[in-house]
């Protein structure tokens, strides 16, 4: 039933104008603000209105409730030792190659495992590619 469709449509339009009708886009037009050309101007960020104090006591832009306000920060004695941790450098597969393996701590040991399995992957995966 489409085909019939399809010829019929063939046989009165030229194949150049039905590509063309049916590769255009088209995009919704916003309403421009009077005296500009574009919205250049208006995505730029803007300066913020907090002032020092304010800032160096709150975490701004951690709240996520509608009514709630951002939480204090608060004295490094109030935080979990684990915390000031979380940003010390893992050391890199090559570094922990370098090293006896034996005498490496739990946790060197399983991030050596991960790095070294994911290294392997990869270079499976590679070879596999170039046949």
């Amino acid at each position: 039933m489409a085909m019939n469709h399809i010829k019929s449509l063939r046989s009165i339009l030229p194949t150049k104008e039905i590509i063309v009708a049916e590769g255009r886009r088209t995009f919704a037009v916003g309403k421009a603000k009077k005296g500009s050309k574009g919205g250049g101007a208006s995505d730029a960020p803007k300066a913020s209105t907090l002032s020092k104090e304010v800032k160096s006591t709150t975490v701004v832009g951690a709240n996520i409730l509608k009514d709630g306000v951002d939480p204090k920060v608060l004295p490094d004695s109030e935080y979990p030792d684990w915390l000031g941790h979380l940003l010390d450098k893992k050391p890199a597969l090559s570094e922990l190659r370098r090293k006896n393996i034996e005498a490496l701590p739990y946790e060197d040991l399983k991030r050596f495992v991960k790095l070294d399995n994911r290294a392997r992957i990869k270079e499976n995966n590679s070879v596999k590619a170039k046949n």
